[in-house]
């Protein structure tokens, strides 16, 4: 079954916590702290797999934790680092960042990869608190924080050509004529309801070929199969658009070609910038002489379009529109021509500690109550020991150096007041 589209969570690896340990071994003079750190979390990275094809893994596994630091121990040993989590994607495939609409990354070629959630810095042991002053400090920092995200998984087909066109015009026989793929082929529409792929060889160079589910009218904005499917054509170079010209639809050939591109271009104006070549399919069942098929012709060709009189039944003329399509990349190849469009917003992926927030502090008066918050102020209430008069005065140096002792004052703070920090609430006073 084929999937391209999946969302799940992904949560990296806290940091292992710092050791509060002091050296007591006999015989051995000027003991003293030697708490090692904690271990760093893990990461996840996402990395292209070039067996995969679907997303279809994700759709049964909705939730991915890398593994979380090893908190530090005494005689200064380290705790050992979280493993990084892999996740295998299948190339084409774009990460976006659920909350913030950003994509992560949009990952392409074999060996691709990107970390997605870092994991969190381990905590400093007891060691690194001593000073001149204070020279048992029995307390140490916490290990940093884990992210947690949802990702957006969507799978872009990567193919060189892609085949477009209405239901039952004939795209799936077309494809298995051209290439060893074995679609499966109906005469009915829809029969494709999943992006097929296949390799057409020719000579000395070969390309891959996809066989796009049809399109309807208003499939741009989710008609039929609609954008589910449309997205698989931004990647493809060359578009082959397949119409029916003999007309047993029921359908004016002319205006299929028109409709289809309205349609491609009202979903992106990009795709009506690659070049697109015309196959005129089912020519076995009217005479290409007529005045009818003459007309459609004239039309296209007005549009800068070359058009190529097949017959994916008989397999009439597609050496000669294959041929023309491995031209078209080759062309496209060697000017190495640039897609115009917007340049993609990416989202900068950084740990809690690394943001630019990080040290920021809220302040707040709820009725008779003073609140504190911020995500270093959080880390270091975690780390602080309120038995131990310095880890607690190490407490409140930080909200004297990061500004909130000013601000909890300005909005009228007095000891005596009560102020909380996330569940803990004391009373104030002013050392």
């Amino acid at each position: 079954m084929f999937a391209d589209r999946a969302i799940i969570t992904i949560k990296s690896g806290k940091g292992g916590a710092g050791a509060v340990s002091f050296r007591r071994e006999p015989y051995v003079p000027e003991g003293g702290p030697d708490g090692g750190d904690g271990g760093k979390g893990g990461d996840v990275v996402f990395i292209v797999d070039v067996n995969l094809r679907t997303l279809m893994d994700f759709k049964y596994k909705k939730n991915y934790a890398a593994q979380a630091g090893q908190d530090g121990a005494g005689r200064k040993r380290s705790g050992k680092n979280g493993d990084t989590l892999f996740i295998k994607v299948p190339p084409g495939t774009v990460l976006t960042d659920e909350a913030s609409g950003l994509i992560i990354s949009d990952l392409v070629h074999e060996g691709d990869s990107v970390v997605a959630a870092k994991g969190g810095k381990g905590g400093k042991g007891n060691v690194n608190f001593k000073t001149p002053v204070r020279q048992a400090p029995n307390f140490a920092e916490t290990g940093g924080f884990a992210t947690e995200r949802r990702v957006i998984l969507e799978l872009k087909l990567l193919a060189d050509v892609g085949l477009v066109g209405f239901p039952n015009v004939g795209k799936s026989t077309l494809l298995a004529a051209a290439t060893s793929a074995n679609p499966k082929i109906g005469n009915y529409h829809f029969t494709t309801v999943a992006p097929n792929l296949g390799v057409v060889k020719l000579y000395d160079t070969d390309f891959v070929i996809a066989d796009i589910p049809g399109l309807i009218e208003g499939a741009h904005m989710g008609a039929g199969l609609g954008i589910d499917f449309l997205k698989h054509i931004e990647r493809t170079k060359v578009l082959i658009h397949v119409v029916d010209v003999s007309g047993t639809e029921g359908r004016n050939p002319t205006d299929d070609l028109r409709m289809i591109n309205m349609e491609l271009e009202s979903y992106t104006v990009k795709l009506l910038r690659k070049p697109q070549l015309i196959a005129a399919n089912k020519t076995d069942l009217l005479n290409i002489e007529s005045d009818d098929y003459t007309a459609f012709k004239n039309e296209a060709e007005s549009l800068g379009f070359a058009v190529f009189p097949i017959s994916a039944a008989t397999r009439s003329g597609i050496p000669e529109l294959m041929n023309a399509a491995a031209g078209e990349l080759a062309r496209i190849e060697s000017e190495s021509r640039e897609e115009p469009g917007e340049i993609p917003v990416y989202l900068d992926v950084v740990r809690p500690e690394d943001s630019p927030y990080y040290r920021d502090v809220l302040v707040r008066k709820d009725d008779s109550v003073y609140e504190v918050s911020g995500l270093q102020l959080l880390k270091i209430f975690n780390s602080t020991n309120f038995n131990d008069t310095g880890s607690v005065r190490y407490l409140y140096k930080h909200l004297e150096k990061c500004g909130a002792s000013e601000k909890l004052k300005s909005m009228g703070l007095r000891d005596g007041d009560t102020v909380r920090i996330y569940d803990f609430e004391f009373v104030w006073y002013d050392e």
